[in-house]
């Protein structure tokens, strides 16, 4: 049950979310440097969305602007494809008008999160028409089309599948209940800022959420007002949040700020913290950009975790040792083109979506202790050079072969996700130290108020400056 501090509220919302922190710079306290998040916060409004992959047992998603894809990597002779485009789903008839009566835009279909249940018998999606969308993937069938509040930003499945939970931009979590398909969203919980993650225990008892303004709350799902704990620590805004399934007690995170922590969530106690930046090459040319971890992603097989960087061509490579509560860094995977996604297949291996028509789907498989990559063929040449250092490739699988073939035919629907700008990239708090313009000013006056003593000060004479003289004073000379 919540403790007596949680149900308290340990830390309070209106305390710890603020948009606008002031720090005193001056010993008076009299100018100030103000420390703000920039922009109007892009996944509200229109959420920059690249590319995005999903797998569950053998059952890989593709998803780029308002279409997926969905197809099997078993091995068997199943070569089924289905597709559906957002564009073409039911859109609730009903005029939306702003604060000021004036039409709004309605959004243009785009997929902005999408998840798969924790066995896989469902899948659902959001688009930037407010539309959630919940599929049977086994056969894959629309089972419906929902309306939720405002344009959202992250979902999950409970584990029981009885639920989906619907975080958005203005800091709300809806339910929305997979029984009864064409239920409404019931609210659950609220923060005061931009929620950019939520994820459930394994047990269903905990939802957790992460927000713009570096916090991870745990809250208690039977009493979602009831907060178990806060995990603090991170610098700029937490981007993912993942409950390690096979040690339900431990959460990983990451943040603006370049770092992936692992905690003991339910105490609110962080158990290591590792900075990105200390495994990277500083000759990359990517090297000194800030960057967002976009998808935390995890093989219970060999506790490995992977990591892929809103635009960046990399993937980072960690052991998770459960028993020192620790993360270990074992490789840096790095490529020629753009990593939009990653996933791991239970047994098969990691797979990579990248920025690149003729190799879409990169397969690594773990041997001898490193990933190496399974080439498809068409460009090997190339990409041997983006490999990590010693890395050597595989004999490729039919089933990558046949996957990469659907995803090379129906490219045009990643084609507008090619240089396109981060979803997070303006929700970085921006310093604004108005200090330097102030003292500038100041001296710019206080040369200005010299010069003008100097005009008003009388002429000096040869003797020194010249005494002024009362109004009907005249000057006497010495007689001899």
């Amino acid at each position: 049950m919540p403790t007596a501090a949680s149900r308290a509220g340990a830390i309070p919302d209106d305390i710890t979310s603020r948009r606008l922190r002031l720090t005193s710079l001056s010993s008076a306290g009299r100018k100030r440097r103000w420390t703000a998040h920039v922009g109007g916060g892009a996944l509200g409004g229109h959420m920059a969305s690249s590319a995005g992959l999903a797998l569950c047992g053998h059952v890989l998603v593709v998803r780029g602007g308002s279409r997926l894809l969905a197809t099997s990597t078993s091995s068997s002779d199943d070569d089924s494809l289905f597709m559906y485009d957002c564009s073409a789903a039911e859109k609730k008839s009903q005029e939306h008008k702003g604060e000021d009566g004036q039409p709004v835009d309605q959004g243009s279909d785009t997929v902005l999160a999408s998840t798969f249940s924790k066995s896989g018998s469902y899948f659902v999606l959001t688009d930037d028409s407010k539309r959630l969308i919940l599929f049977r993937t086994n056969p894959w069938q629309c089972l419906s089309v929902r309306t939720v509040v405002r344009r959202c930003t992250a979902l999950t499945f409970t584990a029981s599948e009885e639920k989906i939970l619907v975080a958005d931009k203005s800091g709300d979590v809806y339910s929305f209940s997979v029984l009864e398909p064409h239920g409404g969203g019931r609210l659950e919980l609220g923060h005061l800022s931009m929620l950019l993650d939520v994820a459930v225990s394994p047990d269903d008892r905990f939802v957790l959420t992460a927000d713009r303004d570096e916090k991870i709350r745990v809250s208690w799902a039977a009493a979602p007002h009831s907060i178990e704990s806060f995990c603090l620590g991170h610098t700029e805004f937490v981007s993912r949040i993942f409950v390690v399934p096979n040690h339900p007690e431990l959460l990983l995170s990451s943040s603006g700020d370049r770092t992936l922590r692992l905690w003991e969530y339910r105490s609110g106690r962080e158990l290591h913290c590792c900075p990105l930046t200390s495994l990277q090459d500083p000759t990359e040319p990517w090297s000194d950009k800030r960057f967002a971890v976009s998808r935390i992603t995890y093989w219970s097989q060999e506790d490995c975790v992977a990591l892929s960087c809103d635009g960046l061509p990399v993937v980072y490579i960690f052991q998770l040792d459960a028993a020192q509560r620790q993360l270990v860094p074992r490789q840096l995977l790095t490529f020629q083109h753009r990593v939009w996604d990653a996933a791991f297949e239970e047994g098969n291996g990691l797979w990579v979506l990248q920025d690149c028509r003729e190799d879409p789907l990169v397969l690594y498989r773990p041997v001898g202790g490193q990933w190496q990559v399974s080439w498809v063929g068409l460009c090997v040449t190339s990409r041997l050079a983006c490999g990590s250092p010693g890395a050597m490739s595989v004999p490729e699988s039919a089933e990558l072969k046949r996957v990469c073939a659907h995803v090379r035919v129906n490219w045009a629907m990643l084609e507008g996700c090619a240089g396109m700008d981060s979803g997070f990239s303006s929700l970085y708090k921006a310093t604004c130290d108005n200090m330097t313009t102030y003292l500038k000013k100041k001296e710019e006056r206080l040369q200005q108020q010299l010069e003008k003593k100097r005009r008003q000060a009388p002429p000096s004479g040869p003797n020194g400056p010249t005494k002024k003289m009362r109004a009907g004073e005249s000057a006497q000379g010495c007689s001899s």
